[in-house]
């Protein structure tokens, strides 16, 4: 018979080590010698895998760890010659058996398939899809907001079978292959026990029920497409992008599951005057020259409907004037942006002979007064040639 290693250098850790230090040992170990990532040599692998399993489950019981401090492997109770391997140290794996020590079975699962692994107790119950609506707003509509009714077209649960997918007069009935559960469980023997795997069960498809005598509304598949009518309401402020979440509007879950939620996209025409910039208003109001040069009151569009603007004398083309409070609502708290009035001044054109008289008159008169701006320009330029 070969001489039996210590379980401490089994792990490679000392005999003061923390039950942390201990799990952390094993957990490493099993990584490295996990039959299915040994393609090489899995026999070789899996008597180490063994052996660790073994020492590991001895070390991480303080009462076997003590037994085993005091008396090593011919301690009382233990298998003949103090094999580690045999009798001594007896524990249960709970049904089936099996070959890793129960905590570290948990995590070599987790490490290999993402799961306990755990019995389902019925079907899953899944919530239902989301849906998308695309909305399109007026540029006034987006500003003030409005109550919208909308007809989303949706897989809603059957109103004639309620759901169930059964005729009137019958119901489902438990599926024989599951029993129930919707899951089908498979067991194989491997070096360290039994594994048990879990996948949808195919003759129900996971729902748990067979419909033999199906509903003639949904064909049996409890759902039904139909036009949903659901009132939104749609906040002041709203712009291009902002999506509204309207909850339990989407379609129909399974099992039970509740319904998705409808998602709501905001897309605003362009409007014939307005720009939108953040929250402020964008606005050109065409000015006549006479208005510009002597001043008056023109009359410029809000979203509020027209206002009056006063035009100060001597006003030049693209001057921007401000109106307080007259642009979008903010999405998000009180008040409003504002409105920015760009000048945009109006060149005559097509002028009579009495009309290009008076402004040739009006140039005599002037001299370089008429455009101060545009002899400057001439002086600088003459200045930059000279």
């Amino acid at each position: 018979m070969s001489e039996q290693r210590d379980l401490y250098e089994v792990l490679g850790i000392s005999k003061d080590a923390s039950d942390a230090d201990i799990k952390k040992a094993y957990r490493k170990l099993a990584r490295k010698y996990h039959p299915d990532l040994n393609h090489d040599d899995p026999k070789t692998a899996e008597e180490k895998m063994k052996e660790v399993n073994a020492a590991y489950d001895i070390l991480k019981d303080p009462k076997k760890r003590a037994q085993y401090d005091r008396f090593g492997f011919g301690g009382p109770g233990g298998a003949a010659g103090g094999d580690p391997f045999g009798g001594g140290f007896n524990f249960d794996f709970g049904p089936g058996g099996g070959g890793f020590a129960t905590d570290g079975f948990s995590d070599i699962f987790d490490m290999f398939f993402g799961r306990r692994g755990a019995r389902s107790s019925g079907p899953v119950a899944e919530r239902g899809a989301d849906i998308r609506y695309d909305l399109h707003l007026t540029f006034e509509e987006a500003a003030f907001g409005k109550e919208e009714e909308l007809t989303v077209p949706r897989m809603e649960n059957c109103p004639t079978c309620h759901g169930s997918g059964a005729a009137a007069g019958s119901s489902p009935e438990t599926c024989p292959d599951c029993h129930g559960s919707g899951m089908r469980r498979t067991v194989r023997n491997t070096p360290f026990g039994q594994m048990m795997n879990e996948s949808p069960c195919q003759r129900c498809h996971g729902s748990g029920k067979i419909v033999k005598n199906p509903c003639h509304d949904c064909h049996g598949t409890g759902k039904k497409r139909a036009n949903h009518k659901v009132k939104v309401t749609i906040p002041k402020g709203v712009d291009n992008g902002t999506r509204l979440r309207v909850s339990g509007h989407g379609e129909a879950g399974t099992n039970g599951g509740g319904y998705g939620d409808l998602y709501v996209y905001i897309f605003v025409k362009p409007h014939e005057f307005f720009k939108r910039q953040g929250n402020d208003v964008i606005v050109e109001v065409p000015v006549s020259f006479v208005e510009a040069t002597l001043g008056g009151t023109v009359q410029v569009p809000t979203l509020d409907g027209p206002v009056d603007m006063k035009v100060e004398a001597g006003t030049q083309s693209g001057k921007i004037m401000r109106l307080r409070n007259r642009g979008i609502p903010f999405l998000r708290g009180s008040g409003r942006g504002d409105e920015h009035v760009v000048v945009k001044v109006l060149t005559p054109k097509n002028l009579n002979s009495r009309q290009k008289e008076l402004l040739r008159e009006f140039a005599e008169i002037s001299g370089d007064k008429v455009n101060p701006e545009k002899k400057s320009f001439v002086d600088k330029l003459k200045k930059l040639f000279k």
